[in-house]
């Protein structure tokens, strides 16, 4: 079993190859190797099989070619660029959101090996006057370039395994929060720098009202999630190949007090809130609504409680801050 990794030096990219290097086995196979690849040279990743890093830029197919050959079993399309930065400059957005998907299925028809290919989308897909709750039944109506993007990509998915060219699955990201490291352009990026920064001692601005509702899952959870995602026999997956991940709905003032019964009052004084007008309009179009009844049929799941997400990135994390 050969697993490619595409975003293989960013944070979940990472945090996925850790896990894959502990579990030693993807869809009842033992990894023989595993690539990393990112647009700069991943981080090396400890394992107990052979790991590789490359630079790749999915929006050139000479670089994808250099990393995604005929021994590849499954590919982590993880690779994107984020919902600010594609707002900001729609050219960037199309290169790698689109054109960059679009290239790694044209690849694996190239390579005729019919890989899993598993997907990343986003909630981002969803927004407008649609009727709440949201439901892998609702029509995608983005509200962003970086969600319509995303739907793009998942209509090529869908296209490319119905034809029989990949075994693809697709899963719609809830926010994943507590990110570690440092802050990226996303515009959901304040919901974890709001309670990485106040954990480390460190002051965070908050640019919307405790009010504000949201749609969570952990790191942890996520990658177990794409990891049980993969693993799905493609009889289960049925005409529609893309799902929305399970999470959990909470308000910014409940997440805040979550976080205060875990590590007390301190880091919550340390939350300036300021209102932001360019961030409250990209995520006031977000839904927060969401039922992922399918995806939780098929065996993933959603953290029991913001409690745990605050633990998760203690003690994933704390080594590292």
């Amino acid at each position: 079993m050969e697993v490619l990794i595409l975003g293989g030096g960013g944070f979940l990219g990472q945090k996925l190859a850790r896990r894959l290097a502990l579990r030693g086995v993807l869809r009842g196979r033992p990894v023989a190797r595993l690539v990393l690849a990112d647009i700069a040279e991943p981080a090396p990743v400890e394992a107990p099989f052979p790991v590789a890093t490359a630079r790749c830029d999915i929006a050139d197919p000479a670089s994808l070619a250099a990393v995604f050959d005929a021994a590849t079993d499954v590919v982590f399309l993880l690779a994107a660029v984020v919902s600010g930065q594609a707002e900001e400059d729609l050219d960037l957005g199309l290169r790698v959101n689109l054109m960059g998907t679009l290239n790694v299925l044209e690849r694996a028809r190239a390579l005729g090996t019919r890989p899993v290919v598993v997907f990343t989308s986003s909630i981002a897909v969803y927004g407008g006057e649609v009727p709440d709750p949201v439901t892998d039944h609702t029509f995608l109506n983005p509200q962003t370039s970086y969600g319509t993007q995303k739907a793009m990509g998942e209509l090529l998915l869908n296209d490319y395994a119905r034809r029989g060219l990949v075994d693809g699955r697709g899963f719609r990201l809830p926010t994943i929060t507590v990110r570690p490291g440092r802050p990226n352009r996303a515009a959901s990026g304040f919901m974890s720098s709001i309670f990485r920064e106040p954990l480390s001692g460190q002051e965070a601005v908050c640019p919307v009202g405790p009010e504000f509702a949201h749609y969570y899952l952990s790191p942890r959870r996520c990658v177990e999630n794409l990891i049980r995602g993969a693993e799905l026999a493609a009889e289960a997956l049925g005409r529609n190949r893309c799902m929305t991940m399970p999470g959990r709905t909470w308000r910014i003032g409940e997440m805040i007090a979550a976080m205060t019964r875990v590590a007390g009052p301190g880091p919550a004084r340390l939350i300036r809130w300021e209102e932001d007008p360019a961030v409250a309009r990209i995520v006031g179009g977000w839904r927060s609504d969401i039922r992922a009844d399918r995806a939780l049929a098929l065996g993933l799941s959603a953290d029991e409680s913001f409690e745990d997400n605050i633990r998760f990135h203690l003690e994933d994390e704390a080594p590292r801050v």
